[in-house]
């Protein structure tokens, strides 16, 4: 009979060790997926025949700007050429960045952007379009610039190892590394209670 109760009480100290490392796992899941691109001014592969006032990429979630500097995000725009255009300057706002919009000839462009995803990490991406003005006025073309766009010498993009890299993420960055520390303490957490409820039980055993 004492021999069935201490089984049972194992079995349940399993069981809730087990639901426990579950749920933390099943919250901490999305904090550390990365944020994807929804939505952009223009669309990939669409054909822009109207310049809009800002170019724009929007994402699936909050973007991480630790230090309100928009440090880290991108928006750049390039032509079959490899010329940039544009000041460099980027708006983060919520789920998204923009950037005031400029545009050379009318032809085929890309679009290369990077943004701090929400867990943490650099997230990077390019999708092209075509300008096509409607009017076929050339009164609106920029001349261009074969450096990446440094927002009035704000920014360094140009260095070898700051410019943008489509579909590459980077290491453990600040936000990342705080969610990995909650995770472990959690998981210790429970860990703690399973050693503690095996004690409590190997003491019973003695008594």
């Amino acid at each position: 009979m004492l021999r069935s109760r201490r089984r049972g009480l194992l079995a349940r100290t399993t069981a809730v060790a087990v639901l426990a490392i579950g749920a933390v796992l099943a919250i901490t899941g999305p904090a550390q997926a990365h944020n994807y691109l929804i939505e952009s001014t223009p669309e990939a592969g669409a054909t822009l025949t109207t310049l809009p006032a800002r170019f724009s990429v929007i994402t699936n979630g909050t973007l991480l700007d630790l230090n309100k500097n928009n440090a880290g995000f991108a928006l750049q725009v390039q032509d079959a050429d490899k010329r940039y255009y544009g000041d460099g300057c980027v708006s983060v706002d919520g789920p998204g960045i923009s950037t005031k919009a400029e545009i050379g000839a009318p032809g085929v462009y890309t679009v290369i952007w990077q943004v701090i995803s929400t867990d943490g990490h650099p997230v990077s991406d390019s999708f092209q379009f075509t300008w096509a003005p409607a009017d076929g006025s050339t009164t609106r073309e920029s001349a261009g610039s074969t450096k990446i766009p440094d927002c009035n010498g704000t920014l360094h993009p140009n260095a070898a190892t700051s410019a943008a890299s489509p579909g590459r993420t980077a290491s453990v960055s600040e936000g990342t590394l705080s969610t990995i520390l909650w995770i472990g303490g959690a998981v210790l957490a429970v860990g703690v209670a399973v050693v503690v409820t095996l004690l409590l039980t190997a003491r019973r055993r003695k008594a």
